[in-house]
């Protein structure tokens, strides 16, 4: 029996690929492993969402997407009309099918660790975006050194407001 080796990835965040998939997006990501390229059965990126800044209403047909909040705090909107706060060190899973809207709601950038399984051609929108560039918030938080955010008061994150 012969087994062959996989190769491991190990990619720095200066290194990523960063960009907006629409030039009106209030959002970016910082790619940090890419189907396309790392042969992985998914997407991950650090979604980045400017103050005020969200998604368009969506959903995916196959894939499940997790948010994992590293700074900052939001809101998911979903198609039956429930509300969730999310802050940071929270964690949210989207089924297929369900369509949503992740919104910041601070007063800094909302920072999420965004895995989807499978791809479903969210790389390719990532890929065929505008090119950006992070900043040295973006760097920070990303590397782990940003200032930690309190959940936003008087609410129970991932849990319906």
């Amino acid at each position: 029996m012969t087994t062959t080796k996989k190769e491991l990835l190990l990619r720095r965040a200066v290194d990523c690929r960063v960009s907006r998939i629409s030039p009106a997006d209030t959002n970016k990501f910082a790619m940090l492993v890419d189907p396309l390229a790392d042969r992985t059965p998914f997407v991950s990126a650090v979604e980045i969402f400017e103050v005020g800044g969200r998604t368009p209403p969506h959903f995916h047909a196959t894939a499940h997407e997790m948010f994992y909040v590293l700074s900052g705090t939001g809101r998911c909107r979903c198609d039956d009309g429930s509300v969730h706060e999310i802050a940071q060190g929270d964690t949210l899973v989207l089924p297929p099918g369900r369509e949503h809207v992740i919104e910041n709601t601070g007063a800094e950038r909302l920072y999420c660790l965004t895995v989807m399984v499978p791809n479903e051609g969210f790389a390719e929108m990532i890929r065929n975006g505008q090119p950006m560039a992070l900043d040295q918030t973006d760097r920070a938080v990303i590397a782990g050194s940003g200032t930690p955010r309190p959940s936003p008061s008087g609410s129970s994150p991932a849990r319906p407001a």
